[in-house]
């Protein structure tokens, strides 16, 4: 019976683990949202919940060498500041992913400022959904995926492992 229940656990557990995240392609949508202070690069205490789920991600596939963290943001004010806003988040979130013990060389932090809108930009539904954070799998085993540039054509934030 206590084997039984152990299983019984574990299953459980597993089964909530699965869905705080699911794959979209090569994009990890989760579950939790990643905030910042408007207009800053300081990261809200919630998002950490989000981070977690990254983190554990990357422990159970071990076979993801790479994962890009990307941000992006509306067409609100000065499309330079947007870009360099989005980079300084990037870095951010790679910087506290390290500090939770991921390996600086598996993360790639990545800006866009307002260069790809998920949606309109005229309404402050489409501003809400274009101010985003997306984690991207780059490289499996060594290897990148699809063939594609690992920046995603976004422009990479800085060097991590220093």
């Amino acid at each position: 019976m206590k084997w039984f229940l152990t299983i019984l656990l574990a299953s459980f557990v597993v089964t909530l683990q699965a869905q705080d995240y699911k794959l979209e392609g090569s994009e990890i949508k989760i579950s939790k949202p990643v905030l910042f202070e408007t207009g800053s690069a300081k990261l809200k205490p919630e998002s950490i919940a989000a981070l977690e789920i990254i983190k554990q991600y990357l422990t159970d596939k071990s076979y993801i060498t790479q994962l890009r963290v990307e941000c992006h943001t509306d067409n609100s004010g000065d499309a330079n500041i947007n870009q360099a806003l989005t980079e300084k988040r990037a870095m951010v979130i790679c910087r506290k992913l390290i500090e939770m013990g991921v390996d600086c060389k598996r993360l790639i932090a990545v800006g866009f400022g307002d260069t790809k809108p998920v949606a309109d930009n005229s309404t402050m539904e489409g501003k809400a959904e274009n101010r985003r954070v997306n984690f991207v799998n780059v490289a499996l085993r060594g290897r990148v995926i699809g063939g594609l540039p690992v920046d995603g054509g976004g422009k990479i934030a800085g060097e991590l492992c220093n």
